[in-house]
């Protein structure tokens, strides 16, 4: 009586419905309130055949974070075509990780919220995601700035060549402030009713790319003097 039957299935669809049933769980109820009954009536399997293929709830969590972790980096990648200008690398870019966010809201929760603050083993495979990601879009800042500027002494500012290659560390606060802003504006989105995936990525757009082109093109905002 009660005891959950299940097909026979292979072992990796199995684990894969395991997964979904989890990211769901954790992602709607939070870690610690998810219990493994739960995630194994979800999956219509029993609770021991979960614990057989994915030993512990700790390794489950992680299991999915990884899984998830790695489907956003592809989503971002995938979306960005090389062939395209900057500005447009940067949008389909973003409008690539919004629209995969807002489409995959548990599995966001779980990377943006969930992983982050219950443990170091969870947080470490976030921070793992997110070099990746601000790696990535610092490529694009660069692409950018060399597309802005394809020769420096062709562009100049008050008599003086522009230099399109940006200083290292200038490039690096941009990517991780860029990151940081379409974290934030992807977990506002999802939580406010009538926002679009694309309305996100084009309000990104407007509060970046018009800063970065100042900057690419000699214009940069300088703080006044104390």
């Amino acid at each position: 009586m009660g005891a959950v039957k299940t097909k026979r299935m292979p072992r990796a669809v199995r684990e894969q419905q395991m997964l979904d049933a989890a990211v769901e769980t954790f992602g709607r109820r939070g870690y610690m309130a998810a219990s493994m009954d739960e995630i194994a009536e979800l999956a219509g399997v029993s609770k021991p055949l979960v614990y057989l293929y994915l030993n512990s709830k700790e390794e489950l969590f992680t299991a999915c974070i990884r899984r998830e972790a790695k489907a956003l980096v592809q989503a971002v990648r995938a979306g960005v075509r090389t062939d395209l200008p900057a500005d447009r690398q940067l949008w389909e870019g973003l409008r690539a990780f919004f629209a995969h966010t807002a489409q995959h809201p548990h599995a966001w929760s779980v990377l943006h919220l969930q992983a982050r603050t219950h443990g170091e083993p969870f947080a470490a495979e976030v921070a793992a995601m997110r070099e990746e990601i601000v790696a990535f879009v610092t490529q694009l800042i660069v692409v950018a700035a060399r597309e802005a500027l394809p020769h420096p002494r062709l562009r100049s500012c008050g008599g003086t060549p522009i230099d399109p290659d940006l200083p290292e560390r200038e490039v690096a606060g941009l990517a991780e402030a860029l990151v940081g802003a379409a974290e934030s504006l992807a977990a506002w989105t999802n939580a406010t009713a009538g926002v679009t995936s694309r309305q996100a990525a084009a309000t990104l757009m407007n509060f970046a790319w018009s800063g970065l082109g100042n900057l690419m093109n000699g214009r940069p905002w300088s703080p006044p003097a104390d």
